[in-house]
């Protein structure tokens, strides 16, 4: 598929697709005339890419993760390092706080609109 039809099946513009190319996330075949060309397994990828950027993560790490995870296609998949394991679980604590001080923001939320709602006044 062309790089139109990838952004439009996995939501992504064509810029971050290219992006995601120079950063060594996404790869892609050229045709003769140059256009990229991705197979079926991309969308899954460009949908895990985005995943993994919603978690916190920056590109030099997700390069490093990727790897190590299977696409759709069934491809092989690398042994994560001990020490990308270690960063993962790091990254993976980071969030469980991120979540945490939301949870608590939401409760002081509701206790004020509790407070501030008509039927409790």
């Amino acid at each position: 598929m062309r790089i139109g039809e990838l952004a439009r099946r996995s939501g992504v513009s064509e810029r971050s697709l290219r992006y995601y190319e120079t950063q060594g996330l996404l790869r892609s075949e050229r045709t003769p005339g140059g256009q990229r060309r991705y197979g079926d397994w991309a969308v899954d990828r460009v949908v895990r890419i985005q995943a993994l950027y919603a978690a916190g993560l920056n590109s030099r790490k997700i390069a490093q993760l990727l790897p190590c995870m299977r696409d759709a296609d069934g491809a092989p998949s690398e042994i994560a390092t001990a020490r990308l394991v270690d960063e993962l679980a790091a990254e993976r604590a980071r969030i469980d706080v991120m979540i945490a001080d939301l949870v608590r923001s939401r409760d002081i939320l509701d206790e004020v609109i509790d407070l501030a709602s008509p039927a409790t006044r």
